[in-house]
């Protein structure tokens, strides 16, 4: 991809077809000091209230510019790179991390350890990096005092409170709002799909864990139905197709939210899985679809409880585990309170937190 000069035209050369870049296009990214703050990087005009009559007067290429003169009086020198990097259209900095596909095969998980200054480090760069390709990731030795967990999430992004709270404690209680607050083992589930939003990243701290079972358990949702598309794809197809309504009952609040139990973005390609089996309500359909639909569900089902796709390891105190809520499906073993205690406390950001985070350490670290 190249820049090309043509009688006062600039050109855009993909390699396969030539086209002009508009003026006025150009005119909008003009980054003197007395066009751009430089540091917020936001305008000083207003483009929308501009004569849209731009042309180019005169035009030179010269190491690595673009020099233009604009009929309005205006001259500038724009990076040509960053004017190549806007005409892919896409995400070139997060959607360009592959996703790595997981079984119970994955060992060697690789932690991570809290440490002064930690947020701006390039360990945590790394941290996020893995995030992406995984789907979750552990930290190890974060404090346990005061409610840390609020503290470290904002220091990523800000917290998503929700009706459990700016964060929630997950022990076991009597009268419990939700499964998470008992004994019980709990099989792979997506948290919150009721919500609209669904929040997109649960933090999980292990404050205390003296029991011997309440193993933690973790199944890559993208794996699972990739896994279904390629062996099935009329399950997968009609999964990713019929919307469900999941619905949450508390004493003071009613949510519900319709979904795919596989959502696919604008590509058909993977985006979002939502699963939660206690808490979701097929629509009324014509027979045929249902008993396809159900035993569609049935087999994804027992793939995301298969144990050849799930991993399961303890979280010892001061262990923080982050896990993408759209992506990986989480649960636990059933554990007894008469050994001890065992004590997790949660909360949720959304994308836009690990984004911003990893797009600033990228920028500070010239990676």
């Amino acid at each position: 991809m190249k820049i090309e000069l043509s009688k006062n035209k600039v050109l855009f050369n993909n390699g396969s077809t030539i086209q002009e870049i508009h003026p006025f296009w150009l005119r909008e990214r003009v980054d003197g000091e007395e066009f751009l703050d430089k540091g917020t990087q936001q305008r000083l005009f207003d483009p929308s209230s501009m004569n849209t009559e731009i042309f180019i007067k005169k035009a030179n290429i010269r190491e690595g510019f673009l020099e233009i003169d604009f009929n309005d009086g205006v001259n500038s020198k724009l990076e040509i790179g960053k004017i190549a990097q806007e005409f892919s259209k896409k995400d070139t900095v997060i959607k360009s991390i592959k996703k790595i596909k997981w079984d119970s095969t994955l060992s060697n998980i690789k932690n991570y350890k809290y440490s002064e200054n930690f947020f701006e480090s390039r360990e945590m760069y790394d941290l996020l990096f893995s995030f992406y390709e995984y789907g979750f990731v552990i930290i190890k030795n974060v404090p346990t005092k005061d409610n840390f967990i609020v503290n470290f999430a904002n220091s990523i992004g800000s917290v998503r409170r929700t009706n459990f709270g700016e964060h929630f404690n997950v022990r076991s209680k009597s009268n419990p709002n939700d499964l998470a607050y008992t004994t019980l083992s709990l099989s792979p589930h997506t948290d919150n799909p009721y919500r609209n939003p669904v929040p997109c990243i649960q933090l999980l701290h292990c404050i205390e864990n003296e029991v011997k079972g309440g193993f933690s358990t973790l199944v890559d949702g993208y794996s699972v139905t990739e896994k279904l598309k390629n062996e099935n794809s009329e399950y997968y197809k009609i999964l990713s197709e019929v919307k469900v309504k999941f619905k949450f009952i508390d004493k003071s609040v009613i949510l519900e939210d319709w979904s795919e139990l596989i959502h696919l973005d604008e590509n058909n390609e993977f985006k979002q899985v939502r699963f939660s089996p206690r808490l979701d309500y097929v629509p009324m359909l014509e027979k045929d679809k249902l008993d396809l639909f159900y035993k569609a569900r049935k087999k994804l089902s027992e793939l995301y409880n298969s144990k050849r796709n799930r991993i399961e390891f303890r979280l010892e105190p001061k262990d923080l585990m982050m896990m993408d809520n759209y992506r990986i499906l989480h649960g636990r073993t059933k554990f007894d309170p008469n050994e001890g205690k065992r004590f997790l406390q949660g909360c949720y950001i959304d994308f836009d937190s690990t984004e911003g985070k990893f797009r600033h350490l990228k920028r500070k670290f010239k990676l």
